[in-house]
């Protein structure tokens, strides 16, 4: 990154909880100082010409990037995959791990463990082991097992506090006890990769799940006479749903009914992204699997699965946007406000607002990063 001083974003279009007007963004000391209208305060000026500017994307399920993987055990894969996504706005981010056997999680998470500290991660999200054979998707099959308290318990005391979220199949033996442990530990407790019916997926949420791990994907589907998953999660309104929006894992109209049908407090996006994400096309893995991505598009080399993303915030928010029909506003709360409050981290982030770290995306009439600003430096490479 390079340094800024204290300094004012002046000429653009603010997007601030009732909409988008001109205004004036104040950073000092990497947060900001002030938001406004009218005339700019005193002090160094960037112009920005009229740009949208809006918070910087915070990414709850993200596996990967530029090459790098979270699940390869080296931190220097996971600066690379978090120098990527910060490229492209996402300014706060968990790193997501897919299933593996618990002592491989382990050093995963331990290789992960110094960026969490130094603030460079939120936190680390494991989807998995404990989720569906039949629903497991880009995950390896040999890893997967039934939750037990003393294997959630060493996962969450080999994360040492940093693991944010933990997705699981409530259906499996031990999956309703593993959600009530999660969550009276503080971890965000999501179902995904589920076969569950209607009437096992309600008593999780009445446990304490309060997240939708990807909506849709590697779940049993919404059928009129049993509404499985979908119907349960999108019904109650405690559940928070994420949504791979890259127009491939779901469809424009089913993105548009879910996101009004959830509604602003609920919807949040998300990348999903894997390693092959801000890199060219190739073969990759995801954990264990062989991973082939052509023209952006990632599937399992092995049966022609959807493996993961190569999707970004940035892209994610446009989608949102101009291929789901949703307005500034929505995906703005959809993209920073409701998936930093889900973490927790409100005070600190997710929205233009006095006291707030300096973190905001400067788009283009295309919603096109121009700039980037964390924590009131600006982010080199954007826009190249």
């Amino acid at each position: 990154m390079v340094s800024a001083e204290n300094f004012v974003v002046t000429g653009g279009r603010i997007a601030g909880p009732d909409g988008v007007a001109p205004g004036w963004v104040a950073v000092a000391g990497g947060r900001i100082a002030g938001v406004g209208g009218g005339p700019a305060p005193a002090g160094r000026q960037v112009d920005v010409a009229g740009a949208l500017v809006v918070p910087g994307f915070v990414d709850t399920h993200c596996h990967g990037g530029g090459g790098g993987s979270f699940s390869a055990a080296d931190p220097a894969e996971a600066a690379t995959a978090i120098a990527a996504h910060r490229r492209h706005g996402t300014t706060t981010m968990l790193a997501s791990l897919v299933s593996d056997p618990v002592p491989v999680l382990t050093d995963q998470m331990a290789a992960l463990r110094e960026l969490v500290e130094d603030g460079e991660l939120a936190g680390i999200h494991l989807e998995g082991p404990f989720i569906a054979r039949s629903r497991c998707g880009a995950h390896d099959p040999g890893a997967l097992r039934e939750p037990d308290t003393d294997t959630v318990d060493a996962l969450l005391h080999a994360g040492r506090g940093h693991v944010r979220m933990m997705t699981l199949a409530p259906e499996l033996p031990g999956g309703i006890k593993a959600v009530r442990q999660l969550s009276e530990s503080g971890v965000i407790a999501a179902v995904g990769h589920t076969d569950g019916v209607d009437e096992q997926i309600r008593p999780a949420i009445e446990a304490g799940a309060t997240v939708a791990t990807h909506l849709f994907n590697g779940m049993r589907p919404l059928h009129h006479r049993e509404p499985g998953p979908i119907g349960a999660l999108l019904d109650d309104e405690r559940v928070t749903i994420e949504l791979i929006c890259d127009l491939v894992h779901v469809h424009p109209t089913v993105l548009r009914l879910a996101a009004r049908c959830a509604g602003a407090g609920r919807t949040v996006l998300i990348t999903d992204a894997m390693s092959a994400t801000d890199a060219a096309d190739g073969t990759y893995n995801l954990g264990t699997l062989e991973v082939d991505v052509r023209e952006g598009v990632a599937t399992l080399a092995s049966n022609g699965s959807l493996a993961g993303s190569t999707l970004t915030m940035d892209v994610a928010f446009r989608n949102l946007v101009r291929g789901a029909g949703l307005d500034i506003a929505e995906a703005v709360r959809a993209t920073s406000g409701r998936p930093a409050e889900l973490l927790g981290i409100a005070d600190r982030t997710g929205a233009l607002r006095e006291g707030l770290d300096a973190d905001l995306v400067v788009l283009d009439d295309d919603l096109c990063p121009r700039r980037v600003l964390r924590r009131g430096e600006w982010v080199p490479g954007v826009g190249d």
